[in-house]
């Protein structure tokens, strides 16, 4: 119904606030990196609170830092799901489109990359979930109001699979650690009920999966690797002093560089 035209799209209401997620990728990989070019972008538009840009400045700014960030908490368990060695450029777009000013429609970014992911073609070992976790009187409740998270003392955002957590950001004013992982489990047994209305989606409609095969590794390469740096990782790890520990390090890279070039031109980058 919207944004026929992107590869995966899906409308996540919650209450009433309501985020638009949007994925698409291209359609042949780029020889010319050595990274992933995965890009997530989390906005919130004025008008999903009924506000219009006015005075000097009457468009939309550049992101807040708090989209920044929600971006970044969005692309950590995204990113690991997609195929190793996977190059095709993949853009995941998040627009908040209203806004109830209770419901904070941040967590419902994770949620809508993950889903629009899964109904795309684009290859992806998902699903995952967020929540968020706040603690009121003691009690620990998943997704607080705005106005629950003032009077808690626990705020964090908790992404994961079907199995375990995968990726926890927050803060909490004094917590032992039972009480931590009690939170976590909680919010584990929330985020399962959110990927099984995934699934249910999922199962509703005809996606068929770009086909993507890993390239395989160069085991000679690895292996001369592999004889270069021994157990130096291991004696790096334990030197205490900082400036030493960097200087081994250096060297190491340095170590490993000369055999690539040496031995292994097209691998050197």
């Amino acid at each position: 119904r919207i944004a026929r035209q992107s590869n995966g799209a899906v409308l996540v209401t919650y209450g009433e606030t309501t985020v638009l997620a949007t994925v698409n990728a291209a359609k042949e990989a780029r020889e010319d990196i050595n990274f992933f070019p995965l890009q997530v972008e989390y906005r919130e538009k004025h008008y999903a609170g009924g506000k219009i840009p006015g005075g000097f400045f009457k468009r939309e700014a550049r992101p807040a830092e708090h989209e920044v960030l929600t971006s970044r908490v969005t692309d950590r368990p995204l990113r690991p799901l997609f195929p190793k060695g996977y190059k095709n450029e993949v853009q995941v777009m998040i627009t908040v489109l209203q806004s109830d000013g209770e419901n904070m429609p941040d967590i419902l970014a994770g949620i809508g990359a993950s889903a629009a992911l899964m109904c795309s073609t684009i290859p992806w070992n998902g699903p995952i979930a967020t929540v968020r976790v706040g603690r009121v009187n003691g009690v620990v409740t998943i997704n607080p109001t705005r106005d629950q998270i003032e009077e808690s003392d626990l705020e964090m955002v908790v992404s994961g699979n079907d199995e375990t957590i995968v990726m926890v950001e927050g803060e909490a004013e004094s917590m032992t650690e039972s009480e931590m992982l009690n939170s976590l489990k909680e919010a584990h047994v929330v985020i399962k009920e959110i990927i099984q209305l995934q699934k249910e989606l999922v199962s509703e409609l005809n996606v068929q999966k770009d086909e993507f095969i890993s390239p395989e590794p160069n085991s000679k390469l690895i292996l001369a690797v592999e004889k270069e740096i021994g157990n130096q990782i291991d004696d790096i790890v334990k030197i205490v002093d900082k400036q030493n520990r960097s200087d081994s390090r250096s060297k190491m890279i340095e170590s490993v560089l000369e055999v690539c070039e040496s031995d292994f031109p097209d691998h050197s980058n």
